[in-house]
């Protein structure tokens, strides 16, 4: 982390004072509104969009590709969103070690690497070890929000939801509330696939 603490921030760029310390959510926007997190934010189309949509709320993108932070950053800049910031980091090392116990309201997974061949299964981001961990993060009533394309690997995420069991699936009815699509679902579905969805919460 020496030389990530070193490079100086770009515009709307969180980067916390100790990678090694949990973080306190208030102090990354400097308020209390609510806390959703984005694992993987890409090229910025879904951050960006429940930013402009939801002002009440607090959006923290989690990208690892210094690119792409930037990117996301110049849109969250560009379209004046204080509440849009992105931290540089792997997603779960964000939620394993950065996120105290019950402070995070929802986290969203959208059309992550699926890591197909099976013997690069272990690198999937859905395991148990990362549910338990973003369980504790989640604050209760707190939501999971998963999509992708991979029909496999959306099966994969079920059955280990399935053997979690300690959050609650949840129905996700198509438009039933504001979700912008990220830039891989738009390809996606020119292509004609099929984006499957799983929702999930934490019991209050």
């Amino acid at each position: 982390m020496k030389s990530e603490q070193q490079r100086q921030p770009v515009e709307c760029e969180f980067m916390p004072n100790d990678y090694f310390a949990k973080l306190d959510p208030s102090t990354i926007f400097d308020n209390d509104q609510p806390l959703e997190l984005d694992l993987g934010s890409g090229d910025g189309s879904f951050i960006i969009g429940m930013a402009a949509h939801h002002p009440d709320r607090n959006f923290l993108g989690v990208e690892r590709l210094l690119g792409r932070v930037k990117r996301v950053c110049r849109k969250a800049t560009q379209g004046k969103l204080a509440n849009c910031k992105v931290l540089r980091l792997e997603s779960k090392y964000v939620i394993e070690w950065l996120f105290p116990e019950n402070s995070v309201d929802r986290v969203h997974l959208l059309c992550p690497d699926p890591w197909p061949k099976a013997r690069h299964h272990k690198n999937r981001l859905v395991q148990q070890g990362f549910l338990e961990a973003l369980y504790k993060a989640l604050k209760p009533g707190g939501e999971f929000r998963f999509k992708t394309d991979h029909p496999e690997y959306f099966e994969w995420v079920e059955e280990e939801l399935k053997t979690f069991q300690k959050l609650e699936r949840l129905e996700w009815p198509e438009d039933a509330f504001f979700y912008p699509k990220t830039d891989f679902q738009l390809q996606w579905e020119a292509e004609g696939k099929v984006i499957e969805r799983a929702r999930f919460r934490k019991p209050e």
